[in-house]
C-alpha cells in the first residue's frame, strides 16, 4: 500500500529534471532577442562568419548557436565572436550589455573601428574579457575598471587603444581578482602580467 505514493514522488522528480535540460537547449526568449538585435546591428561576411550566420531562432534553438554558451538556467553565459568578420562601431545601445549573465566575452580578431564602449561595465559578471586585435582605438575607458569580477583581461595586438601608466596602475588595483592581463599597444607598453593570488 506504500509503493503507489513513492511512485507518484519520484515520477515528478524525473519530469522537472527533464524539463530543465530542454529550457536549457531552447534557451530564454529574452535572452535569443537580445542576441538576434545584437547580431542584426553588427556588420559581418556571412559566408565567413559561421558563428554569427547560425543565429536564426526559425533553425536552431539560440543555446546551439555558434559561440553561445548557456547555464543550466537556459541564460547566456559566454559568448565566442572572434574572427568574425564583425566592422563597424559597437556603442553603448548595443543590446549585448543587457546580456546580464555574461561570464566571458571573445570579441577578439575583428574590425570594430570605434572606441571600447563604456556600456561594457553593465556586464557585472564577467569573468574572462577578450578584444585582442579586435580593431577598438583610443582610451581604455575607466568603466572597464568596474568589472571587479575579471580574472583575465586581453587588450593585445591593438595598436590604436591607449592606457597610460596611471590607469594601469587603477586597473590593477580595481581589479582583484585579476589574474592574467595582455597589453600590446602602440607607443605604450608591451607587457604580458600573470598575477599571482593575492592575500
Amino acid at each position: 500500500m506504500i509503493q503507489p505514493p513513492l511512485l507518484l514522488l519520484v515520477i515528478p522528480i524525473i519530469h522537472c529534471t527533464c524539463l530543465s535540460h530542454v529550457i536549457s537547449g531552447l534557451c530564454l526568449h529574452d535572452q535569443r532577442s537580445l542576441l538576434l538585435q545584437f547580431k542584426n546591428n553588427l556588420t559581418f561576411d556571412p559566408l565567413i562568419a559561421t558563428k554569427l550566420s547560425s543565429w536564426n531562432e526559425s533553425i536552431t534553438p539560440c543555446c546551439e548557436w555558434g559561440g553561445v554558451t548557456c547555464d543550466h538556467h537556459a541564460r547566456v553565459i559566454a559568448l565566442d565572436l572572434s574572427e568574425q568578420t564583425i566592422h563597424g562601431a559597437l556603442d553603448n545601445s548595443s543590446s549585448l550589455f543587457s546580456l546580464q549573465h555574461l561570464q566571458s566575452l571573445n570579441l577578439a580578431d575583428n574590425s570594430f573601428n570605434s572606441t571600447i564602449p563604456s556600456g561594457f561595465n553593465k556586464l557585472k559578471n564577467l569573468t574572462h574579457l577578450n578584444l585582442r586585435d579586435a580593431g577598438f582605438v583610443g582610451q581604455v575607458p575607466t568603466e572597464i575598471f568596474q568589472l571587479t569580477r575579471l580574472v583575465t583581461l586581453d587588450l593585445s595586438q591593438s595598436n590604436d587603444l591607449k592606457l597610460d601608466s596611471s590607469n594601469l596602475g587603477k586597473l590593477v588595483q580595481n581589479l582583484t581578482n585579476i589574474r592574467k592581463i595582455y597589453l600590446d599597444m602602440n607607443g605604450t607598453m608591451l607587457c604580458c602580467c600573470c598575477l599571482t593570488s593575492k592575500n
